[in-house]
C-alpha cells in the first residue's frame, strides 16, 4: 500500500510499515510541513496514497466520503507519544488485512 504520515506524526513508522511491503512517505519529507490540509490531501490523491493523521480535519465524512478517496487513517490514542503512535499505527497494519481499507475512513484507537 502506498501511504502518506501527517506532519502531526513521528516519522518512526515509516521504519516499522516499509519492511511490511508498504511505501510510505511524510509530509515533511516532501517539504509540506505547513502545507494547508487541502494541500497535503491534493497531494496524497494525486500520489494514490492512503493517509495516516492525527487531524480531525480530515474526520468530516462528507469532505471525505468512503470510496471518494485512496483511504484515511484517523489515529485517536488517549496518550498519543511517540511509541505509542508507532505501536498502535504497526500493529494495525500487521494485524489487520490492510487490502480492504483503500478507500475507507478508519480510526484507530486504544
Amino acid at each position: 500500500m502506498k501511504i502518506k504520515l501527517d506532519e502531526n506524526l513521528p516519522a518512526s513508522p515509516v521504519e516499522g510499515l516499509t519492511p511490511l511491503g508498504h511505501d510510505v512517505d511524510t509530509v515533511v519529507q516532501e517539504g509540506l510541513a505547513g502545507a494547508a490540509d487541502p494541500q497535503v490531501w491534493r497531494v496524497a490523491q494525486e500520489e494514490g496514497r492512503f493517509l495516516i493523521t492525527q487531524d480531525l480535519d480530515f474526520s468530516d465524512l462528507r469532505d471525505f466520503a468512503p470510496g471518494s478517496h485512496n483511504g484515511i487513517m484517523l489515529v485517536r490514542l488517549r496518550e498519543p507519544g511517540r511509541e505509542a503512535l508507532y505501536r498502535y499505527v504497526v500493529q494495525a497494519f500487521t494485524n489487520e488485512d490492510t487490502s480492504e481499507w483503500l478507500g475507507c475512513f478508519i480510526v484507530l484507537s486504544d
